[in-house]
C-alpha cells in the first residue's frame, strides 16, 4: 500500500508541476538527452527517475543516450552527445580544467565507492609498493585512489604500481592486483563471492564521506540558451533523489522496469547504502574546491579551485530548488 501512495503522490506532484511550468515557455527546450550506461550505473537512479517528471513538466522528447561505452561519459557531454551529465566531483573539474563548456549545478548523493582489497593491505598507508587496478590512467577510479593515497602521504606516481585491466573484478579476484576502487553491482558482487574486504567506504569514512560522491553537470550552451529547462531538469533529479529516500524498493523496481539495470537486489541495496538525502545539506561548492585543490596538489589540474568554481559551476538553479523544495 505505501508503494502505491507513493507513486500516485509522485505522478500527482510531477503533474501538478508540468501543469504551472508550462507557462512563459515559448524561447525554452522541451527536448534534453541525459546518460545512460549500458551495463547500469545503479547510483545515477535521481537522473534515471528524473524521466516521468520531466515528462509531466512539459518536456516532449526526454531521451537517454548511450554513449560510446569505450570513453568515459565525460567525454559523452564533451562531444555533444548528451546535455546533462552525471559523474564524480574530481571528473567534472578535470573536464572544466581541460577546458570541456560544461556548468556544475549541484551534488546528487555522496558514497557509492568501495576501495577493496586482498588480506595483503589493511589500509590506505598498506598501498604502498602494491599494485592498485584501474581502467586506464585517466579513469576515477586511478584519479580517486590517488587522491586518497596523496591524501595520507603517499606519491601516487612512485609508491603505487598502476596495473591497467578492463575487467577488474575478475582481474582482482584472478590476483592481478592487490586493490580496486569499485562500484555497485561490483561491490556487491565482490561480498556475495566473499573476495577481498573493504579499506575505504565513501558513504562512511571522512573526509570522502563528507562530500559528494557524484554531481550533476550541464552543456554550457545549454544552461545559456534554456535556463528555464535547465533549472526543471535539475529539479527532476533531485526529486528523484527525495524518491531514493522516500521509497527505495519503489524506486529500485522503477529502475529495473524501465530498463536501466537489471538487478532490483542490487538497486535496492545501492540505494540503501547511498546518501541521496545529503543534496540539500551539503555544500556542492565546497566540495568541488576540495577535490580541485588536492588535484592541484598532485599536478593533476593546473586551474586553481577558484577558477574551477568561476568557469564551471553554476549554482543559481540549485539555491532556489532548496527553498523549493523544502518538504
Amino acid at each position: 500500500m505505501q508503494i502505491i501512495q507513493n507513486r500516485r503522490h509522485f505522478m500527482a506532484g510531477a503533474a501538478a508541476a508540468g501543469a504551472s511550468a508550462l507557462i512563459g515557455t515559448t524561447t525554452e527546450t522541451t527536448s534534453v538527452r541525459l546518460p545512460r550506461w549500458i551495463d547500469g550505473a545503479y547510483c545515477w537512479a535521481g537522473m534515471y527517475l528524473a524521466g516521468e517528471f520531466l515528462k509531466a513538466e512539459g518536456f516532449t522528447d526526454v531521451r537517454y543516450v548511450q554513449g560510446d561505452e569505450k570513453v568515459d561519459q565525460a567525454v559523452w557531454i564533451a562531444r555533444g552527445d548528451t546535455d546533462f551529465s552525471m559523474n564524480y566531483a574530481p571528473v567534472h573539474v578535470a573536464s572544466i580544467d581541460a577546458g570541456v563548456p560544461i556548468r556544475v549545478l549541484g551534488g546528487l548523493h555522496s558514497g557509492c565507492l568501495e576501495l577493496i582489497a586482498n588480506d595483503s593491505i589493511q589500509g590506505i598507508p598498506d598501498l604502498k609498493g602494491k599494485r592498485v587496478g584501474m581502467h586506464d590512467i585517466h579513469a576515477p577510479s586511478r584519479v580517486l585512489v590517488a587522491l586518497m593515497a596523496a591524501y595520507i602521504g603517499l606519491d601516487p606516481v612512485n609508491d603505487i604500481e598502476w596495473v591497467e585491466e578492463s575487467k577488474p573484478v575478475e582481474a582482482f579476484a584472478d590476483g592481478k592486483f592487490d586493490a580496486y576502487l569499485f562500484t555497485p553491482p561490483e561491490t556487491q558482487q565482490l561480498r556475495a563471492k566473499k573476495i577481498g574486504h573493504t579499506i575505504l567506504n565513501t558513504t562512511l569514512d571522512r573526509p570522502w564521506s563528507q562530500h559528494f560522491c557524484c554531481m550533476t553537470s550541464a552543456a554550457a550552451d545549454y544552461v545559456n540558451r534554456y535556463p528555464v529547462a535547465t533549472k526543471r531538469v535539475l529539479r527532476a533529479i533531485l526529486k528523484g533523489a527525495d524518491l531514493c529516500i522516500s521509497d527505495p524498493a519503489w524506486s529500485a523496481a522503477q529502475m529495473v522496469d524501465r530498463g536501466f539495470v537489471p538487478s532490483y537486489e542490487i538497486a535496492l541495496q545501492t540505494l540503501s547504502d547511498t546518501r541521496y538525502d545529503v543534496w540539500r545539506d551539503y555544500d556542492a561548492e565546497a566540495s568541488m574546491r576540495f577535490y580541485a585543490l588536492r588535484m592541484q596538489e598532485t599536478g593533476m589540474i593546473k586551474s586553481s579551485p577558484q577558477q574551477i568554481i568561476a568557469e564551471g559551476t553554476d549554482w543559481r538553479f540549485l539555491e532556489q530548488l532548496k527553498r523549493e523544495l523544502k518538504t
